[in-house]
């Protein structure tokens, strides 16, 4: 099997710092997803959207206020409005990531669905272990 050059070196980034829990599950920002398929994340979430029969809501769903507002104290992400994130984003399970790599279709998206998937399997048996 041919390697394919992901655009960040995402088995080289804890999993503490893409994947987030949110309404009891594992999830990853829509811009965290799109990076490491080297997309922009408007191209990743139209390509959900146009494809919404193979993404229900333990797939994909996006973040209310408040869910957005908790993940923002955690995490850097700039204010809606003021240059940064306009919308509040999308969060993808590794289900859906994996349907995304289906959707999109290239490469670098295969390749790293199989990197974010092996990072969700990794978080959870640290999880399990303590």
């Amino acid at each position: 099997m041919k390697e394919t050059q992901l655009p960040i070196s995402v088995e080289n980034k804890s999993a503490e710092n893409l994947i987030y829990e949110v309404r009891g599950m594992h999830v990853m920002l829509d811009s965290d997803v799109a990076f490491c398929f080297g997309v922009e994340t408007r191209i990743l979430n139209q390509a959900m959207k146009r494809n919404q029969n193979r993404f229900p809501s333990d797939f994909c769903f996006q973040l209310n206020s408040k869910e957005f507002n908790s993940l923002k104290s955690q995490i850097v992400i700039s204010n809606i409005g003021r240059g940064g994130v306009r919308k509040l984003p999308f969060v993808y399970t590794e289900h859906g990531i994996i349907a995304l790599a289906g959707v999109l279709k290239s490469d670098v998206a295969a390749a790293a669905s199989i990197e974010i998937s092996r990072k969700f399997v990794e978080m959870r048996k640290t999880l399990l272990t303590n």
